[in-house]
């Protein structure tokens, strides 16, 4: 088993520590996994389980701190480089992921859109302009910034693979959830989109759509109600962000011929967004 120079990075030459961790990645038949929203939830243990599973990763998202501290947990393992940007600014997108220019990170094999979240549980006449407008922006648009400035290196190398983190919202709409679940029904038309578009170029594309996944969701949704929140994931067993990084990284790691195009993954206790088996 070779053994990775990255933890011996701090005694080594930053020149030859490139060269070095160039060789290695080669040496592994390593790919760059490009993952958004990466700081927690489901993209936190997505950015862990392909850490340990050979894959270099640029991890994104807007807490600064938190990325530190995750490069320099993965940074031990894996090549890990990170870009703080908020995918809502697309001239930002750009900038930052265009600044990609070093092997492993210059190329990315495999773009995670998982960036994403709701504001509000309002009936659609007291729903908040200002939360649709975040919805949209954060789950439709900042989905399309990200993807409209790496899909093209991936159309030119005719390679690449597209996970899109979609919803059960985006299969049936739920009482009072009508803009989060129509934000989530465009990712699932536009998951679509792309794998039509790409096709002839060989890219892969698919979406895997979590039920009830106990992470900060619902403390965003509500506004930092923590009490509330809680509610949402008593009296029964919630999906957790490690099983849905599993089917994330089952995905990833087909074969060339095998694309998972659309992947729902719900708790047990889950029928649908409105039928729960919740105990007393």
């Amino acid at each position: 088993m070779l053994t990775s120079p990255l933890s011996r990075k701090r005694n080594i030459n930053p020149t030859f520590y490139k060269s070095l961790l160039l060789i290695f990645v080669e040496s592994m038949d390593m790919k760059t996994a490009l993952i958004t929203g990466a700081t927690s939830g489901i993209g936190l243990a997505t950015a862990r389980l392909l850490s340990q599973n050979n894959f270099a990763l640029v991890l994104c998202g807007r807490n600064t701190e938190k990325l530190a501290e995750l490069k320099q947990e993965l940074s031990e393992v894996v090549p890990v480089e990170t870009l703080d940007f908020d995918v809502r600014d697309q001239d930002l997108v750009k900038q930052k992921i265009g600044s990609l220019k070093e092997a492993p990170f210059h190329e990315i094999d495999v773009l995670i859109n998982n960036a994403g979240n709701a504001h509000g549980l309002d009936p659609i006449d007291k729903g908040s302009v200002e939360d649709w407008d975040a919805m949209m922006d954060i789950n439709v648009k900042g989905l399309l910034y990200v993807s409209h400035a790496i899909i093209p290196q991936m159309r030119e190398r005719k390679s690449g693979h597209v996970i899109n983190i979609g919803s059960t919202a985006g299969k049936e709409v739920y009482p009072n959830g009508n803009v989060y679940c129509g934000s989530k029904h465009a990712v699932d038309a536009i998951t679509t989109g792309m794998r039509l578009d790409l096709n002839p170029y060989g890219i892969r594309v698919g979406a895997v759509n979590p039920g009830l996944v106990e992470t900060s969701f619902s403390e965003v949704r509500f506004k930092g109600d923590t009490q509330r929140a809680e509610k949402v994931y008593q009296g029964y067993k919630a999906l957790q962000p490690q099983d849905v990084a599993d089917v994330i990284l089952f995905a990833v790691t087909r074969p060339p011929h095998v694309n998972i195009a659309d992947l729902t993954v719900m708790c047990t206790a889950q029928a649908s967004s409105v039928v729960l088996n919740k105990k007393a």
